[in-house]
């Protein structure tokens, strides 16, 4: 079938005009994937676009949560008895700490012994550092008392020459100074340091079992003799 002009209209050649031709016959513009991604991102990118947007905090708040909620399935997932069971594990958790706070106290900051032994302006001798360590000791102010005895050996030591007259010594280096002049008593008197850096600077409470023991320290020493170095010369 013949068209106007002399155009076939039908037929398996016939031409069904220009495929990308538009309405006002200009010529089609292809644009290219990439660059149309990039303009389209930056025509979303707008304010406009994200007026009703949940602010920063919001989404910070939103990802913790569904960080929580990942770590909450996943020990379902793992723990016997599924959402009981990490119930369980958490309430064993939390009563454990809780044993472990009223057991050992809370620590007020780590134990050291950067402080001085002897905090008061003037010097005590050993037995009045013993009259307080019995007296806080009869008032059931074990930490005190433990506290107190620790200095009379210390004191002690140094009536008895065993150790220098040293203002601002700390119990640790009072310990291993003494250990060296009484071997057979070194590692009890470190241990006597650690108890007191930990009653005075650690927040640790201490018990009648633990004055009892210093006190029995206290008193060992006070029988105990140096270790002395003996030379052996040969006589020409």
């Amino acid at each position: 079938m013949m068209g106007a002009g002399g155009t076939s209209t039908s037929g398996p050649h016939a031409w069904a005009g220009p495929r990308f031709a538009n309405i006002s016959g200009d010529i089609p513009v292809d644009t290219p994937r990439v660059p149309a991604r990039e303009a389209a991102k930056t025509e979303l990118s707008k304010g406009m676009y994200h007026e009703g947007d949940p602010g920063l905090l919001r989404r910070a708040f939103d990802s913790f949560w569904d960080w929580i909620g990942g770590l909450f399935d996943s020990a379902t997932g793992i723990a016997p008895g599924g959402p009981w069971g990490v119930f369980v594990l958490i309430l064993l958790a939390v009563g454990l700490a809780a044993a472990l706070w009223w057991r050992l106290g809370t620590p007020k900051r780590a134990a050291g012994s950067a402080k001085p032994l002897f905090r008061e302006s003037g010097p005590r001798g050993a037995a009045e550092h013993r009259t307080a360590a019995e007296r806080h000791a009869a008032a059931l102010r074990w930490t005190e008392a433990v506290q107190e005895r620790t200095r009379a050996i210390v004191r002690s030591l140094e009536e008895r020459a065993l150790l220098d007259p040293r203002p601002g010594r700390t119990a640790d280096e009072a310990a291993e100074e003494a250990g060296r002049r009484l071997p057979d008593h070194a590692a009890r008197l470190r241990t006597a340091a650690r108890a007191f850096d930990a009653l005075t600077y650690g927040g640790r409470t201490a018990d009648e079992t633990a004055y009892l023991t210093v006190r029995t320290l206290d008193s060992d020493l006070e029988a105990a003799r140096p270790a002395t170095a003996v030379t052996t010369g040969a006589v020409g």
